[in-house]
């Protein structure tokens, strides 16, 4: 049965945000068959693809100031902050690219939201993941409205804690002929960055509340981590972040100023937690050295984007303890070690672009050379481009998962940050953990699990 997103629920009592569905409701088994397959849309607007680039929309917030975690849950978030100060720690996952663009992938992401779901309503109160951050490419082809129900209502109705995201390529391209103010970020926004707790028409007859975030960037701040979200913007390749290379005049750079009050204020205030930073597309993405070893995955790295950010990081003095992404829709886990402020710190670059939609092989063949997928550990600083900053000492491919889709569930104390990454369907829940990284805070050091 095709379900649609046209019934609008009044707001919810007292203003109150509302995440699962109160009742157990059945697993969604229904699936818009109106959408037209990723094949037939990307010929008809495969050149904009490379070359069209979306404003960014202001956020309603200064540019040092954080979206408190305890907001998301209204009147509750005391009582979620001292459970979470009580436990020492706090949990959460993160994962992109979950969208299912057609029927055949709709059982792929119903595997990854239901086992997220299942994590989060089966573990102890001290145990369990306080929200969910997504990293992008939540809805497929290209955020239309009529597509949210299906690919991120429906398939995370009963998910019972709040959903940040920002957004991925195909939640911000505009497709030409898209009326004014039904562009993919309109969308989006009335879904995450809306003014009042609302149940949008999107949600059709679920009781979610839209999320209030001030922008489609910005700094959640929860007990022990604060993650950066920066918008990468709507090309297949690479992350758009700004114009400061003058090359996409549409864009402006009011992510790099966000960036320096964010980091500044790490500074200023003496920050003790864990500091990440989120993009949509990977600074890394792996490919070959040399075309005997086949061609590199789907998407490639962001080599530019990463500079700015570097820049951004070297002139405020503050480093971030690990770098999430999605886009590939892969797993990747890299150490990228660096000299640091007169020191050598480790750091870790996470791609998690497997979250439903679809998994890639990290290597393809091409031009008759068969793929040839590198080894754990392997030295990879050619991904920093042509020109690797000087203060680069190693780039290391770890570990990757290019068969399973997954999703990672993130702890952090006053000591350390933990990311796991966590296939799905091929084991279970208690034994799903694939990957680990250890970073302790006090001085970026890593220890892989």
């Amino acid at each position: 049965m095709a379900r649609t997103a046209q019934s609008h629920l009044p707001d919810p009592v007292f203003h109150e945000p509302v995440f699962g569905e109160a009742d157990n409701l059945p697993d969604p088994n229904g699936f818009s068959t109106a959408h037209p397959s990723d094949a037939e849309l990307y010929k008809q607007i495969g050149d904009l693809l490379k070359k069209d680039v979306v404003a960014i929309p202001q956020s309603r917030i200064a540019a040092d100031a954080v979206v408190p975690l305890a907001d998301a849950y209204g009147s509750h978030g005391p009582q979620v902050n001292k459970v979470i100060e009580d436990a020492g720690k706090i949990i959460f996952h993160a994962l992109g690219d979950s969208g299912a663009s057609n029927i055949r992938k709709y059982a792929d992401e119903l595997h990854v939201s239901d086992q997220v779901t299942l994590d989060a309503a089966s573990s102890s109160d001290g145990n369990r993941p306080a929200f969910l951050f997504h990293l992008g490419d939540v809805v497929y082809n290209f955020g239309e409205a009529q597509y949210y129900y299906d690919q991120f209502y429906d398939p995370f109705r009963n998910y019972p804690a709040p959903i940040f995201a920002i957004p991925g390529n195909h939640d911000s391209f505009v497709v030409p002929g898209t009326p004014e103010g039904q562009t993919p970020l309109d969308t989006f926004q009335r879904n995450f960055c809306a003014t009042e707790r609302t149940i949008t028409r999107e949600a059709g007859s679920l009781h979610r509340t839209a999320m209030i975030q001030p922008s489609v960037y910005f700094t959640l701040d929860a007990p022990f981590v604060r993650i950066i979200g920066l918008f990468s913007n709507a090309l297949e390749d690479p992350g758009v972040i700004s114009n400061l290379d003058h090359g996409w005049p549409t864009v402006s750079n009011v992510q790099i100023d966000f960036l320096h009050a964010q980091l500044k204020k790490i500074k200023d205030e003496n920050y003790q937690g864990a500091v990440l930073l989120a993009t949509h597309h990977p600074p890394f993405s792996y490919s070959p050295p040399n075309a005997s070893g086949g061609a590199g995955g789907n998407h490639g790295c962001s080599t530019v984007m990463l500079k700015q950010i570097d820049k951004v990081c070297h002139d405020e003095g503050v480093y971030p303890h690990a770098f999430l992404s999605a886009h590939a829709h892969n797993y990747q886990r890299y150490s990228r070690i660096i000299d640091f402020g007169g020191k050598e710190i480790d750091v870790p670059f996470i791609v998690c672009g497997d979250g439903g939609h679809n998994v890639n092989p990290l290597v393809r063949a091409a031009r008759g050379h068969p793929a040839q997928e590198p080894n754990a550990g392997s030295d990879v600083r050619y991904l920093e481009g042509k020109h690797p900053p000087a203060w680069v000492k190693q780039l290391l491919l770890e570990k990757y998962d290019d068969h399973n889709y997954g999703y990672l569930r993130i702890h952090v104390d006053k000591e350390e940050l933990k990311i796991g990454f966590h296939q799905v369907g091929v084991r279970t829940l208690a034994q799903s953990r694939f990957d680990m990284v250890t970073v302790n805070l006090a001085d970026h050091t890593m220890v892989a699990n």
